[in-house]
């Protein structure tokens, strides 16, 4: 927003018409990692409306919130780019992205949710390893691969 409370207006119509039919949920990367999570038996919510923010993926019995963020909307520190047309309002938008992913981080955290946060350009089946490793140490459960002690 302008000093005046509105966007400036788009330099580029089709840049601009490009931009507003982004997905803002299930996007490629998520439905990718959705689905290694499901093939391994994780079962989970998503966008779930109740929680802040609401998590791409929640997993409620382990309290467990995972975000796939997007390299443009939230700054990654590889692939972020800042736009050269009307720079000085999408550098205050991306950071009040940043700061609102925080706030909701610290939300979740205050009601006993664990948050990890992946970018949309990391391998789904490492995330999943990943996002699994967490959700069985929340629920207690052995790792993949291990034994539980009750077996040994």
């Amino acid at each position: 927003m302008t000093s005046t409370g509105r966007r400036p207006a788009p330099l580029n119509a089709l840049v601009s018409a490009q931009m507003s039919r982004m997905p803002r949920a299930s996007t490629r990367p998520e439905l990718l990692i959705r689905r290694e999570l499901h093939r391994r038996g994780m079962r989970y919510r998503v966008n779930h409306k109740l929680l802040p923010g609401r998590p791409d993926i929640a997993f409620t019995r382990a309290k467990l919130a995972v975000f796939i963020d997007g390299c443009f909307w939230h700054m990654c520190p590889l692939h972020g780019t800042l736009p050269k047309n009307n720079s000085a309002w999408w550098a205050a938008k991306l950071q009040r992205n940043v700061q609102r992913d925080r706030e909701k981080d610290d939300q979740l955290s205050a009601l006993g949710w664990t948050v990890a946060h992946f970018w949309e350009h990391e391998d789904p089946v490492d995330v999943a390893d990943r996002v699994e490793a967490l959700w069985q140490r929340k629920r207690g459960a052995p790792e993949r691969g291990t034994r539980s002690p009750r077996h040994v």
